[in-house]
């Protein structure tokens, strides 16, 4: 008897302590993201990349992280795994505006909350994403046209440095650019074309432009600052003096930048600010617990010129 009650309470306490151990099991498991970025293309991807990363670390969030390489198809690959592994959350930073509809259909049969960041996507069903959280491209372009109209010193001819074909960055503030120029009829864009939002690709294509157009280039537009300082990499090594001979007007404000703004090679640069990181997690802890967060939101932005940049470089965290 007394053995078929000691066998019994040990029994219950098998029982106990495998319960408590999947209790605390649950109670220690992480929130696990999968975050499909678009690439390293830029200084301010590497900023975006980083602050991702360091927060979920501050958070202690398991972050799974895909780099897409600049390249649609791996993200589209990348998200796919992510369902596959049941991650809880999936955020895209996605490289195109289109083309996204069936893999997030696949994310939410697995029913995995989806934040676009960053760029907008295009789709057919809007209930396929949770919200978004970025940018406003369009803002930026409106800023950076604006700037140019009240300081062009009567120049007018433009070159248009745009980014990554089909990103809603680069439609965005193409699009806003062209739309104040209509404006300003005197100011004309001479020669556009892509540099994929590299420094190098800019340099390249700058270095066309210069060949093509010569000293009738007055204005440089370009829609990140790595292809501006490429481009000004180009304007110095054509004899021209960047800020001086060409104005140089820029978007994003990276820490770089900002400093040749400083230094009058970059005339002015709108601020993208990639530091998205506290307000995704704060967004997908919302999410998670049912709470309702806005469809759509947007950082606050501003621009640097000659009256601000050299007092506020050394405060710049990108």
């Amino acid at each position: 008897m007394k053995t078929s009650l000691f066998r019994r309470s040990i029994a219950c306490l098998g029982f106990a302590f495998v319960s408590l151990t999947a209790v605390v099991a649950a109670a220690e498991k992480k929130l696990t993201v999968g975050f499909a970025q678009t690439g390293a293309e830029s200084a301010w991807r590497t900023a975006n990349t980083n602050s991702m990363k360091t927060e979920a670390d501050k958070r202690g969030i398991n972050l799974k992280f895909a780099d897409g390489q600049g390249q649609l198809e791996n993200q589209i690959r990348a998200v796919r795994s992510f369902v596959t592994q049941r991650v809880d959350v999936i955020v895209i930073a996605p490289i195109k505006t289109t083309g996204w509809d069936n893999v997030l259909r696949e994310a939410k049969r697995a029913k995995i909350p989806v934040v676009i960041m960053d760029r907008q996507i295009e789709t057919t069903d809007e209930t396929l994403f949770h919200c978004f959280v970025g940018s406003n491209f369009y803002e930026e372009g409106q800023m950076a046209v604006e700037w140019l109209a009240k300081n062009r010193d009567e120049r007018t001819k433009i070159v248009e440095l745009q980014g990554t074909p089909g990103s809603a960055a680069a439609n965005d503030r193409r699009k806003a650019f062209a739309d104040g120029l209509a404006k300003h009829s005197d100011l004309k864009i001479i020669d556009s074309q892509s540099g994929d939002f590299s420094r190098a690709k800019g340099k390249e294509v700058m270095e066309a432009f210069l060949k093509k157009h010569g000293k009738a280039i007055e204005i440089v537009y370009a829609h990140n600052d790595d292809m501006a300082l490429g481009a000004i990499q180009a304007i110095e090594e054509a004899g021209l003096k960047p800020g001086k001979d060409i104005i140089i007007v820029s978007v994003d404000a990276i820490k770089e930048a900002v400093q040749a703004v400083a230094d009058g090679k970059i005339s002015v640069t709108v601020e993208c600010n990639p530091l998205f990181g506290p307000k995704i997690y704060d967004t997908i802890d919302k999410i998670l617990k049912g709470e309702k967060v806005e469809r759509v939101s947007y950082n606050k932005d501003e621009l640097f010129d000659s009256t601000n940049a050299a007092a506020r470089v050394s405060t710049r965290e990108y």
